[in-house]
């Protein structure tokens, strides 16, 4: 029996304590800023990107990495003996899922299934992380992707941005386009619905709209366990704390699996701006 290993991008950025015991490995996104082009949390990380950000004039863009990047990383476990299981962000944010399927082109004899999960950041992150764990007791290559399907159907993301012009820019703004400009100071709460970024309410600050965001989400989760779930952030770690410690208070600790905080990689941090915050969970599973 063949083990397996799971592949994803660096925008899954599940933290290294949950993931060093089990065959994760990360494919990193690229950020190109001005003449330099940076491998997504290799070198280039959260508190140095956003820093940097406030500073510049010019503004990064984003783009998936290289069918070669895969074709490397899928050989290499190949070669290890691993069947390989390959998840990746929503495929109407980027075009890293067409980059793995080109690279498993060009390995026919190789066991490799690519799942786009229409998701990013830890609500792809929690079912891979379910998916390792029952490929370290020996699961199959099969049964690790129905493991990944049948969770993804039970994750969920919610954030708000502290500014839409970010994910204006950057093209991936979906629905929101309407809120851009508005005059009121209207947050949206904003959500991946079939892989897109779409508004699923509004509030008038942002303070508000972060009580929301979390009531909508318990609302969600409600009579489903046990829970997983993160408060993602891009340079906002006080009040992603703040956040996680309001979320727990209004939750039955023994339904609570994990419940972490992460950094959005630079690659998301590109499309948000500085100063956004979000909770992807996972319920159920």
């Amino acid at each position: 029996m063949s083990k397996v290993a799971i592949v994803t991008d660096s925008t899954a950025y599940i933290p290294k304590e949950l993931s060093k015991n089990y065959a994760i490995y990360q494919v990193p996104l690229h950020i190109i800023w001005g003449e330099n082009t940076f491998f997504d949390n290799v070198d280039i990380f959260p508190s140095d990107f956003y820093q940097r950000l406030e500073q510049s004039d010019v503004m990064p863009t984003t783009s998936q990495p290289s069918p070669a990047a895969f074709k490397e990383i899928y050989e290499t476990l190949v070669d290890q003996g691993y069947d390989i299981l390959s998840v990746h962000i929503s495929s109407c944010l980027s075009g890293t899922v067409d980059s793995a399927q080109q690279a498993k082109a060009m390995i026919p004899n190789a066991h490799i299934e690519i799942i786009d999960s229409k998701f990013t950041s830890m609500a792809m992150g929690f079912p891979i992380l379910k998916a390792a764990r029952a490929a370290s007791l020996g699961a199959t290559l099969g049964e690790c992707k129905i493991i990944v399907e049948q969770a993804l159907s039970k994750v969920g993301v919610k954030f708000v941005v502290n500014t839409l012009e970010y994910l204006k820019r950057g093209g991936r703004i979906g629905g929101a386009a309407a809120f851009v400009g508005n005059a009121f100071n209207i947050k949206p709460i904003l959500d991946l619905k079939n892989g897109r970024i779409e508004p699923v309410d509004k509030v008038r600050t942002f303070s508000k709209s972060l009580d929301r965001m979390v009531a909508m989400t318990l609302e969600e989760i409600n009579g489903h366990s046990p829970i997983s779930f993160a408060i993602v952030h891009s340079n906002a770690a006080n009040s992603a704390q703040e956040l996680l410690d309001k979320v727990r208070s209004q939750m039955n600790l023994n339904d609570i699996n994990d419940a972490i905080i992460v950094d959005l990689t630079p690659v998301i941090g590109t499309h948000t701006g500085p100063g956004a915050l979000g909770i992807a969970y996972m319920a159920g599973m």
